[in-house]
């Protein structure tokens, strides 16, 4: 499967829970959807690349855009940007922290309980780990998460998460 890019028109929905958004033609939605797999990689203007989810609604698929995106390419409610999506292969529909992987390989419980999570789950931690740019940064969010995730048994809770974050940062 190759890629498809077209042009999509900026939105907002009526809603506490989604915000900001473009939709993607149904003809094109369709290309990528597999079961319940949705995930694709999204290259707005030719750029910036992001993994993101084929998200339903009532009005067909979309992909929200977070603030950083709308200010880095100074998109508002009505602004036209190329899009271009390819279907993505990845073991967790987004990439990988080299630093994380390689925490995981060094600590088998902690890598027990984080293939145990969701897949949402997982994204979400690869997600807060591959944001920071610092390669020491990623490190310390590394060993954060497998600590967390060693002394709960597994379960994950984001304010206690957090808060080891915060606590790795002051030991730098």
């Amino acid at each position: 499967m190759s890629k498809i890019s077209f042009i999509a028109k900026i939105e907002q929905f009526d809603s506490n829970l989604w915000g900001y958004h473009f939709m993607v033609p149904d003809d094109i939605a369709n290309i990528f959807i597999e079961g319940d797999n949705r995930r694709v990689i999204c290259t707005i203007a030719q750029s910036h690349k992001i993994n993101s989810a084929l998200m339903p609604s009532k009005m067909g698929y979309f992909i929200l855009v977070n603030a950083e995106i709308r200010k880095k390419f100074n998109l508002h409610i009505g602004s036209e940007v190329s899009i271009e999506l390819e279907k993505d292969r990845s073991e967790f529909g987004m990439p990988m922290p080299d630093e994380f992987r390689e925490v995981l390989e060094q600590d088998e419980l902690g890598s027990k309980f984080f293939y145990a999570l969701t897949p949402g789950k997982q994204r979400t931690l690869l997600y807060m780990i591959g944001k920071v740019k610092n390669t020491d940064s990623k490190i310390r969010k590394s060993l954060a998460v497998m600590q967390h995730l060693c002394l709960n048994k597994g379960v994950l809770d984001f304010k206690l998460l957090n808060e080891t974050m915060k606590e790795f940062n002051k030991n730098k």
